[in-house]
């Protein structure tokens, strides 16, 4: 790991504060609460793509808009013992997804099994934070949700898709869960918005243009995705040499799951961009799935077996040049233990939206330590 370098914020100090911001944009402080956690949850496993970095360009600026609303209906629309479909009528997507979650994991405690199925929701943050609120519970977690068009099809070079993460979180006897949390494409669109942030070029290959050329200018790319001048690479790459067909049939996955068991948008639908311009809120759906351990072998056996599969990977022969072998959510622990007593490092770009948002505000109690 790198050594850090830029200055951290204690931990309760950057929930406060954007709790503070959400409420006074007219979020209820319990909900404020829920979504500041989610946003950190990422920054505390060292994705920074998904947490303060998006703050303001993704919440507070779309409530500013008029296209997110801050005051959450969370309407049940069809329900039966093991499923759900809920209309969240454009409201906070991690108000949704929590509670979605939650009527997930309450079904399969009674039935073993849980899914529920969201329509008109918003972006509902780190996928992986809905996935671990099953493994606390010893049960399997599957979250995926579809996005805005920024994926070509294989061959293709219009941006059709959303980066539709499809989510797995598996409890273990481990002090950590085996949480998969990745987008389809080769890089989700947070993470090009970070590189632009930090002033860093996008690597080659990840970003396509109209003629199928790489693009890295991540400045530019962020405005050719909105235009639709560019597009993401699946998970594979643009062709078929290297498995790019299997991103873009994981993302149509996500995409079918997201839209078709809740009757909600899709595709193109999904632009945030009337016929004749205007910005709308971007209406996306989610799914979530618990499925209960103890109902199959009980808990315990299934967590010492998961364990044992990932414990066996991480002891199997290393590459020349490498000494660990890692299995997923192991590193995102580490970052963690390194954190926990630091804080969030925050780095210019974020540091300056956070004071101009507490000037805005006037949450004049809130004076950050890099302020010093």
């Amino acid at each position: 790991m790198m050594a850090e370098t830029r200055p951290y914020v204690d931990w309760k100090f950057m929930d406060d504060f954007m709790t503070a911001v959400l409420t006074k944009l007219g979020v209820p402080e319990e909900e404020a609460r829920i979504c500041s956690d989610i946003l950190l949850e990422s920054d505390r496993r060292g994705i920074e793509s998904h947490g303060c970095n998006r703050f303001k360009s993704i919440y507070v600026d779309r409530i500013k808009e008029g296209i997110l609303n801050p005051k959450t209906r969370f309407e049940i629309v069809r329900e039966t013992p093991t499923t759900a479909v809920v209309d969240g009528h454009n409201g906070m997507g991690m108000v949704i997804g929590k509670r979605s979650m939650q009527m997930a994991i309450d079904k399969a405690k009674t039935y073993g099994l849980g899914m529920v199925a969201v329509r008109n929701s918003t972006h509902y943050g780190i996928a992986g934070y809905y996935a671990t609120m099953c493994t606390k519970e010893d049960m399997i977690g599957l979250t995926g949700t579809n996005a805005r068009p920024s994926i070509a099809p294989t061959f293709g070079v219009e941006n059709m898709l959303g980066t539709n993460p499809l989510t797995f979180g598996i409890p273990t006897d481990e002090a950590f869960p085996f949480v998969l949390d990745c987008a389809t494409s080769i890089s989700q669109r947070g993470k090009i918005e970070y590189y632009a942030k930090n002033g860093e070029k996008v690597p080659a290959g990840m970003v396509i243009g109209q003629d199928g050329s790489c693009l890295t200018d991540s400045e530019q790319i962020l405005k050719d995705l909105t235009s639709g001048k560019a597009a993401l690479a699946p998970l594979g790459g643009s062709g078929v040499d290297m498995g790019g067909y299997k991103g873009y049939g994981y993302a149509t996955v996500v995409e079918i799951l997201s839209a078709a068991l809740q009757a909600g948008s899709f595709l193109r639908m999904l632009g945030g961009l009337d016929e004749k311009g205007n910005k709308i809120p971007y209406p996306l759906g989610h799914f979530f799935l618990a499925i209960n351990t103890e109902a199959f072998v009980g808990a315990e056996s299934f967590k010492k077996t998961a364990g044992d599969i990932l414990r066996e990977l991480r002891a199997s022969k290393k590459a020349p040049g490498h000494e660990r072998i890692y299995t997923a959510g192991e590193k995102e622990y580490e970052v963690w233990l390194e954190r926990r007593e630091k804080g969030v490092p925050v780095g210019k770009a974020i540091q300056r939206e956070f004071t101009a948002m507490r000037d805005e505000f006037g949450l004049t109690e809130f004076r950050f330590p890099f302020e010093d």
